[in-house]
Parts: C-alpha cells; structure tokens; sequence
C-alpha cells in the first residue's frame, strides 16, 4: 500500500474565496477516518457523521467580501448515549453585543487567519479552550456562509471532538459557561431531555469529559439529580416556537428552542445559532423538520445574501472597498427584479 504523504501547509489552507470541491486533499485529510467505528454508537449518530462528513457547500454566485467575513465552530461529540451533542456557550453579560445569549463560539476573521476553517478554530480555542489539534477535533465539513444580524457573513465549520480527557478553559471575559444540546433536537418540536452528567465510568467516556461538555460554568461544572420546580415549569412551555419578522420588505423565520436551563438564566438558542443548527441536522440526519423552516415567501439564503450586498449599505460599501464583482450577484434569478439601483447598476 502506498503511504499517503502529508500535504502541505499551503494544500491545508482554505483560501476564503475558494470553492472546497476543488481542494479534495484538504477534506480528505482532515476528515476523520470512520469515527463511528466505535460499538456504541447509534445507527443515527452513524449515519449523521457520514453524511456531515460527504458534505460539501454549493459554490455562491460570486466573491464575498473579506471584511465581512466570519466563522463559527459547530463542535459535536458523543455522548455516553451514543447520541450526537453540539457544545453552546453562554456569552458574558458583561459584552457590548447580544450579552447573555446563547451561542456557537466564533467571530469575526482576521488578517493572519489562512482560511475561515482557521479563524473559527481560533476563535474556539480562544473562547472556551477547545485545543487546534486537528487530530483531536477533526473536521466534518463546512456549510455555506450565514447572514447575520450584524451584516456579517458567517461560515459555520462543523468538527467532532474525538479526544474524551478535553476540559475547557472558559475566557471569563467573553464566555460565561458552556453546555451541550442534542442535535437532534432542532429537528423536533418536542423536549428532549439531556441524559444526567455522567457519576461513573460506564461506557468508557471519562467522566470529567462529558459532564464538563454537558454544563460548565466558570467556577467549574454542577449537576443534580432532582428534578427541580423551575424544571418542571419549564417542560409546560413549548420547546421550539417561532416567529416571522420583515427583513428589506421580505419575510424571514427566526426560530428558538429552549436548552432547559432557562431557570438557570441562560437564554433560548435563537436567531442565527438555530438557523445554523437546523441546517446542520438536516444535512447529518437527513431529515425534514417537524416544523416548517421558512416563511411564505421567504427568500433562499443566497437570494438573501444578494440582496443584502446591494441593498445593505455596509455590505456593499465593503464589496466597493474590495472591488468585488458583482455582475454575477445580479444574475441572480430570484432577485433580478427586486435589488434596488445602486452604484453598482451602469
């Protein structure tokens, strides 16, 4: 058998601008090799990680702007059950934008950041500790970029964490405390109860690793085994509602979903973090919602982009900035009649 040579840094490297579909070497050599070849694995969680792991994000209309550009990181482990987790955040009170909420780690890109896989690692390991070994949380795929509320373009990058004696080091600063939600769970509309911190070895997963995952605060992590009034209160609530707002005289669907710790005061996963999240289980489960995603009339995500890159004044003065061409932007079908004149019509 041939012995497969380590790729360069350079073929390790996603430029911003640059399709995935032609860096085969990079998907293939950071992937992880069937992670699912352990016995206690669900056939769900199975089929969920090869699905994540053949991904591959449609190529955009045309060129992003780099200024605006961000990355978060969706990082899955196992739990004891066999079950897929996603690792949240509670963002610190003491920040000046969305203190408080509840949120994937991630930010804006930097000039040093070689590719948006990079900055959302970064950005982890900056956050909450997560370390950059590739060896350790590999990665899955990327998704095609998100559009925030704060006129940032923002690239989810989907890794699983295979190294079970991690402990998070948590960035007071930025980060109140961590906790994990089943993946599956933004796929329902039904609660879906997190199995207890584990007390025991009993599947081989150290202990400190999943307990620390499932609810860590900076003063370190915490469990009981009563069920608490406040819990109980908070079971009669609807765990995913949702509501349609008016974006540049369209609709948009924002979703939320309870965690459960709402009595503990951390806040529903909502806006951008349930969009990513949603897509990020459809594509792993292959599987419709219980509940529909858009709204009447909603346009599709790359329709939404478009149009924000002509009509929102941040994101085409950046696009001017760059000197981004934007005559295939207004290809685009769905919105040939609706961007508005700008500087860019001639």
């Amino acid at each position: 058998m041939t012995k497969r040579q380590a790729p360069s840094r350079d073929e390790l490297s996603e430029p911003m601008n640059k399709n995935p579909k032609n860096s085969p070497l990079l998907w293939n050599f950071h992937r992880p090799h069937k992670p699912w070849e352990s016995s206690h694995l669900k056939v769900e969680t199975i089929k969920c990680l090869r699905n994540l792991s053949a991904y591959r994000a449609p190529k955009l209309s045309g060129h992003l702007p780099r200024s605006r550009r961000a990355a978060v990181l969706v990082a899955l482990f196992i739990g004891r059950g066999g079950d897929l987790y996603v690792i949240l955040s509670r963002r610190s009170d003491a920040l000046r934008t969305y203190p408080g909420d509840t949120s994937l780690p991630g930010g804006k890109t930097e000039n040093y950041d070689h590719s948006l896989e990079n900055a959302a690692r970064r950005e982890a390991f900056e956050e909450i500790g997560l370390p950059l070994d590739k060896s350790k949380v590999p990665l899955l795929c990327s998704l095609e970029p998100f559009l925030s509320g704060n006129h940032m373009l923002v690239t989810p990058v989907v890794v699983l964490v295979l190294d079970k004696s991690l402990r998070p080091f948590l960035n007071a600063r930025e980060v109140h405390s961590i906790f994990s939600h089943p993946l599956y769970g933004f796929l329902t509309t039904l609660h879906i109860r997190e199995p207890e911190p584990l007390h025991k070895d009993d599947d081989g997963l150290s202990p400190a690793y999943q307990s620390t995952f499932q609810d860590t605060q900076k003063s370190g992590s915490s469990s009981s085994d009563d069920v608490s009034k406040e819990e109980v209160q908070h079971l009669s609530k609807s765990y995913h509602t949702f509501r349609d707002i008016t974006w540049h005289n369209r609709p948009v669907r924002m979703h939320s979903f309870l965690t459960g710790r709402e009595f503990q005061g951390v806040k529903p996963i909502t806006g951008l973090t349930s969009a990513i999240l949603i897509r990020v289980a459809q594509i792993g489960y292959n599987r419709d919602t219980e509940f529909e995603v858009n709204a009447p009339g909603q346009l599709s995500l790359e329709d939404r982009i478009a149009v924000a890159l002509f009509e929102n004044d941040v994101l085409r003065k950046a696009c001017q900035n760059e000197n981004i061409d934007m005559k295939e932007w207004k290809k685009r079908k769905r919105i040939k009649d609706q961007v508005k004149r700008c500087e860019y019509d001639k």
